[in-house]
């Protein structure tokens, strides 16, 4: 299991206990084998997916540990324990936390510098105490990500068919199937087969095509194998072998590991998975807000 950051702090402090400077990459080796995190736990991500997690929280136990001045940094992301560090270990605590390094003014100073302040719900209180500010950020932007989707998919439910397959037309094109809005457009609609409802180019210069078929069902109708199963003799009818499977609703298990015996290849999405695509590519949704995060540039401060 993972630790979080703050059961990070004294096993890092004991580690600079030994009088040298220990780099910030040398710090996340010793302590991973320190806690036996395994190679999948040390490859997991933050929601975001931009930073490796457990490296993520190393960082923000360094931080809060050089704030109340038990560690210092004398070169650039190399670190080493101050007499204050030492004197603290001397002391022999089970712990050190946020709380415990409340009794440093220059931590103090930096928590109310920086405007943090404990939640008044429990809940939450406990959740930031074990979460970095990144952690947090992620999690609330996933909420707000995953409340989106789900309001996107309730407005694709209750739409007309056509405004539907339009829909469909513009998301493939900003994923760079079909060429132009007006070439896939033309396409969509125009097969007429059962099972098919239209085609759009693979590439802009037209070079293969791609059947489609889009199901505008209530989450409650699952797409089963059948349905799939038609679509396929539709491909085959048509002597395609690449096919795109689009529903607002979802795919049943027999459905998900159905795999044609010939060199068709079925490509499927479902409700979920449409709403995330149509956040990626800003299809029914636009940015409201914009938050830049930003980190000391170590090159910009080296002397020459």
């Amino acid at each position: 299991m993972i630790p979080d950051y703050q059961s990070l702090m004294l096993p890092l402090l004991r580690i600079l206990s030994d009088g040298t400077e220990h780099g910030s990459r040398d710090l996340i080796e010793k302590l991973a084998a320190e806690f036996k995190l395994t190679d999948e736990e040390r490859k997991e991500l933050l929601p975001s997916g931009n930073q490796l997690l457990f490296d993520n929280r190393v960082s923000w136990a360094i931080t809060y540990l050089k704030k109340a001045g038990l560690i210092d940094s004398l070169r650039r992301a190399t670190f080493a324990i101050t007499d204050l560090g030492r004197q603290t270990l001397a002391q022999n605590p089970e712990r050190i936390d946020t709380k415990y390094l409340m009794q440093f003014q220059a931590f103090l100073d930096f928590r109310s510098s920086a405007n943090i302040t404990r939640e008044k719900d429990g809940r939450n209180a406990a959740e930031s105490d074990v979460q970095t500010p990144e952690e947090l950020l992620d999690r609330g932007y996933q909420q707000m990500r995953k409340a989106l989707a789900s309001e996107l998919l309730d407005k694709v439910t209750d739409l007309s068919p056509a405004f539907f397959e339009r829909l469909v037309v513009e998301l493939l094109v900003k994923m760079e199937y079909g060429g132009s809005i007006k070439d896939a457009g033309k396409a969509i609609g125009r097969s007429g087969d059962e099972g098919i409802d239209g085609m759009i180019k693979e590439d802009k210069l037209g070079l293969d095509v791609i059947y489609l078929q889009a199901k505008r069902w209530k989450p409650g109708n699952v797409v089963g194998r059948p349905e799939l199963q038609k679509f396929v003799g539709a491909l085959a009818g048509q002597g395609a072998k690449k096919g795109i499977f689009i529903t607002t609703s979802s795919f049943t298990k027999d459905a998900l590991e159905y795999a044609p015996k010939n060199e068709t290849k079925i490509v499927l999405i479902d409700g979920e998975q449409l709403a995330r695509l149509m956040i990626d590519y800003s299809i029914g949704c636009s940015t409201h807000q914009i938050y830049e995060i930003k980190k000391i540039d170590g090159d910009y401060f080296e002397e020459k």
